[in-house]
């Protein structure tokens, strides 16, 4: 069971110039929240538009709006 969760991908191994779908958030509480509130549901597309130099943080598109999400709250969101 631990490799199949290993196995999976979030929004911080997407690459630049791609574009994914998110499967569903991880993690709880206001955290949880506060990526639905930037539009980050089941479903939603997203394009990696930039990463920062030191990887830390990642710009994407997600319903036209440009965000910055910081790497620890991207590994909260799984890839379809």
């Amino acid at each position: 069971m631990a490799e199949e969760s290993a196995a999976k991908r979030t929004l911080r191994d997407a690459k630049v110039g791609e574009t994914v779908s998110v499967a569903r958030l991880h993690g709880t509480g206001a955290v949880k929240r506060r990526l639905m509130d930037m539009g980050l549901t089941k479903g939603a597309e997203v394009y990696i538009r930039k990463v920062a130099p030191l990887g830390d943080p990642i710009e994407v598109t997600v319903r036209g709006f440009e965000l910055s999400v910081r790497k620890g709250d991207a590994q909260m969101v799984e890839l379809a």
